[in-house]
């Protein structure tokens, strides 16, 4: 079975909220879910599955502890590693760089041979431009909870069921 570790970055909260409610569909105990401030190379090493989430901040910009994981992640052997990603924006007043993070997290790691899982069709987000959508669909799970927080559950809950197929 594949080991799993969750690491998020998340300013005001809710990255991290929805970072554990992931962590739980996906039967990930509280101690292999970090802040990625707290990522380092070994800790890397111990997981077959990075599931990793940011959310989006100002027009379209990463959040900020994932700009020295995103270095520290480079720095790793990923090619034998599967990588889903997740990330938390706002549809409504940031249309034109919904959850772009996702985007700049992909753009980052696609080419350190690591194997991502966790596409999600565009099908039900409204939203002008994301460039988190790679080959018409998104490269992760968007999640919106400004806007369409009644539709979280369901949207963690079949990426989760897509991701375990994915890994196994």
């Amino acid at each position: 079975m594949n080991k799993i570790g969750v690491f998020y970055g998340s300013t005001t909260g809710t990255t991290e909220d929805v970072a554990r409610q992931i962590a739980e569909k996906l039967n990930v105990p509280s101690g292999h879910i970090y802040d990625v401030s707290k990522i380092t190379e070994d800790l890397i090493r111990e997981y077959d599955v990075l599931v990793l989430g940011t959310s989006t901040w100002g027009v379209g910009e990463l959040q900020d502890d994932w700009y020295d994981g995103v270095k520290i992640l480079k720095q790793c052997d990923l090619s034998h590693k599967y990588v889903a990603l997740f990330g938390c924006g706002d549809s409504d007043s940031y249309c034109d760089t919904f959850c772009d993070g996702i985007g700049i997290l992909y753009e980052e790691l696609k080419d350190t041979n690591c194997k991502f899982c966790g596409t999600t069709d565009t099908t039900g987000y409204t939203f002008d431009s994301s460039i988190a959508v790679v080959n018409g669909k998104f490269i992760g799970l968007p999640i919106d909870e400004v806007n369409e927080d009644s539709k979280t559950a369901e949207r963690i809950s079949k990426w989760v069921e897509q991701v375990k197929l994915e890994i196994s």
